[in-house]
């Protein structure tokens, strides 16, 4: 990778931090100094907006992991990144990112594994009493409403199936207890450093892919990755994209089959979130970088396929949104002010992913000639990232439901300057630790 290291970018990236740093502030202050009542839900006394918990000082069995996982990364990261072959360095990189997410969930102890994926609003509890799956996806839209008779939880009835489907496979498979479904979602999440490494060097950029890996492990969105069921989604997009970037960098008739592979992971994707089908930004983020564009009839038309599929079997995705809406509104949305969240969010973003994501952000638009790759892949999830939010439909909880973008909006990381490593990769990993040991989260 050509060094980036101008002043211009030092410049930019100083100030997309300082930017961030000053809206997390203002989240954070803002409603303590004026009495602004912000809550997340009228019952919520002790919470700490802009994120959705409250302050909790612990240390847990899960400290010296996380402590020594973050200290080996900040002091070796790069320096292996960059002499590792390339299969071994996904590997490392997945089981790196394995202990890093272990190592947050556990400073609660198993229970910080177990106590999100087994709370009430989660699926977990829908997936065990689930009989037939063809009786679930018929009736599914008719449960969303709150005076429906035997209405879905929170997050059940807040997206598709998809999501509920993939618990219930796992009841099925035997991995339906909360622990152990906590500890697959850790792992799967724990691939998202390799998908993302996969995607950049596929569009031509081994060189920035490495540069990325250590930011990417050691990511303050851990926090999140390691307990939410987002992370799923996170994870299933951001293999959707690497498909669709190794279908991108050959012809039709030797790719077509890595775009039949993104069309499914992505299709499947919207399937789990309503707020999925904005993942088309950075798909198309992708082909923007790798200037071919065969794949996207392919992969949109597979997608669409996955919809109709869905659709035949009795859920219309197009039909549950409204639906969605209704309830939604009804009930937390109403208590939200949209105008604290609208830019509130922002900075829940930027403590789930770290304030600096805003000097990622900067260093991508001020190398923008030089990388295009960075420049493509940050500036996909900024816009929708950017339209998430002007929907009003993620008011708060951002922290888990974006983490399908955190990953890419890490990547301009890598434009920073050699001298700055160390001292960026100390700060996500201060960031996080603090988040984890000064607060309870709820996720």
């Amino acid at each position: 990778m050509a060094q980036t290291g101008t002043t211009d970018v030092r410049r930019a990236a100083l100030c997309g931090s300082a930017i961030a740093g000053l809206l997390v502030l203002a989240a954070v202050l803002v409603p303590v100094l004026t009495g602004w009542d912000v809550r997340e839900r009228a019952d919520d006394i002790a919470g700490l907006p802009p994120l959705h918990g409250f302050r909790e000082v612990k240390v847990g069995p899960g400290t010296p992991l996380a402590v020594l996982v973050g200290l080996a990364v900040v002091l070796r990261g790069h320096r292996v990144a960059g002499w590792l072959g390339w299969r071994r360095l996904l590997a490392v990189s997945w089981m790196a990112s394995s202990a890093w997410l272990l190592g947050l969930a556990l400073v609660d102890g198993p229970a910080g594994l177990s106590r999100v994926l087994g709370n009430r609003h989660e699926y977990l509890g829908t997936a065990r009493a689930v009989g037939s799956v063809p009786a679930l996806l018929a009736s599914y839209i008719d449960h969303i409403p709150y005076d429906s008779p035997g209405h879905w939880p929170t997050h059940v009835a807040g997206h598709p199936p998809g999501m509920l489907l993939l618990f219930v496979l796992l009841v099925r498979l035997g991995l339906g207890g909360d622990l152990m479904a906590g500890i697959v979602v850790a792992f799967l999440a724990a691939s998202l450093p390799a998908a993302v490494l996969v995607t950049v060097r596929a569009l031509g950029n081994e060189d920035l892919a490495r540069q990325a890996a250590p930011y990417l492990v050691v990511t303050p969105a851990g926090v999140f990755l390691a307990v939410s069921a987002d992370a799923v989604i996170a994870t299933v997009v951001a293999w959707g994209l690497a498909a669709l970037a190794l279908a991108s960098r050959t012809t039709l008739r030797q790719g077509w089959g890595w775009a039949v592979v993104a069309g499914v992971l992505l299709g499947y994707a919207v399937q789990m979130s309503y707020g999925m089908p904005l993942a088309g930004l950075p798909a198309l983020a992708v082909l923007v970088a790798a200037r071919r564009w065969w794949p996207l009839p392919v992969a949109a038309a597979v997608a669409l396929g996955m919809a109709l599929g869905f659709a035949a079997l009795g859920f219309a995705w197009w039909e549950a949104l409204p639906v969605l809406r209704q309830r939604y509104w009804d009930g937390i949305a109403a208590q939200r002010p949209a105008s604290y969240w609208l830019w509130g969010n922002l900075a829940a973003l930027l403590l789930s992913g770290g304030v600096l994501i805003g000097a990622s952000v900067g260093a991508a638009w001020a190398a923008r000639r030089d990388e295009r790759v960075a420049t493509s892949l940050v500036g996909g999830a900024l816009v929708a990232v950017l339209v998430a939010d002007a929907t009003l439909m993620s008011k708060a909880e951002v922290e888990r439901i974006w983490l399908p973008f955190v990953p890419w909006l890490t990547v301009g990381l890598a434009l920073l300057p050699a001298s700055w490593r160390r001292g960026a990769l100390a700060l996500q990993v201060v960031a996080a630790l603090g988040v984890q040991h000064l607060l309870y989260t709820t996720w």
